[in-house]
């Protein structure tokens, strides 16, 4: 299984269903773990017993609200406590420095740092990192819309002296009010699809998967997406 961790303050739990079902369409089993404090899956999700605790399958992605840990997966799932989930990506939304740890991320096979420019989401942000021993690698992405280099600069000042290698490539999402009512929209009918979404995003989008499953799978995350796109 591997493990995909997506850290920040910033609201990152729609865009982490658009991926997992890309995954899921390109057949790899996946589980998204919403482990931050406001919980947003447990309101866009539908679920028919909605508890403190839960996973439920959502249009063929698994989703666990509420469970802290993968010991406390895995004992709702019936399975001992050092046991590795049945699931090809765990992808998990973080935003708070006891994640970081009961979910062991300095051990995973990629973190992304997900923010906004505003402060509040780059310093909130930047204080989940305080969950960490060591230094590990993130790759940043950023939903702005504003000039790439300056506020990378701003970003990289904001952030010395926290424990993280920031990779040299930034991934960056436009800030676009039509896809934010894309999204609103899509909640509102409880569906995932990317149809009406600006080409930025879905190409950034698709990049993020790519980037997850390894580029010589490029191929078949667009054949997939197309599918997507098509409401499969």
């Amino acid at each position: 299984m591997k493990k995909i961790g997506f850290i920040g303050a910033y609201d990152k739990t729609d865009l982490i269903i658009y991926i997992a079902k890309i995954l899921e369409l390109a057949g790899e089993k996946v589980l998204i773990v919403d482990a931050t404090n406001n919980q947003k899956a447990k309101y866009i999700v539908p679920v028919l017993n909605p508890s403190t605790s839960y996973i439920t399958n959502y249009k063929g992605i698994d989703i666990a609200v509420g469970l802290n840990s993968f010991e406390e997966i895995n004992c709702y799932l019936g399975l001992p406590s050092t046991a590795v989930p049945d699931y090809d990506f765990a992808l998990i939304d973080i935003d708070k420095p006891e994640s970081m740890k009961s979910f062991n991320m300095i051990v995973s096979d990629k973190r992304f740092f997900v923010t906004s420019m505003d402060l509040y989401s780059i310093k909130r942000g930047l204080e989940v990192l305080s969950g960490l021993s060591n230094a590990v690698e993130f790759t940043k992405i950023y939903f702005t819309s504003g000039s790439p280099q300056v506020e990378d600069d701003y970003f990289n000042f904001l952030s010395l002296g926290y424990k993280a290698i920031w990779n040299q490539e930034k991934i960056y999402f436009p800030f676009n009010t039509n896809d934010q009512a894309v999204i609103i929209e899509n909640q509102r009918e409880s569906e995932i699809t990317v149809k009406n979404l600006s080409s930025q995003y879905k190409e950034t989008m698709m990049y993020v998967v790519t980037e997850i499953v390894g580029h010589e799978m490029k191929k078949e995350i667009k054949r997939v997406f197309k599918l997507l796109e098509k409401g499969a």
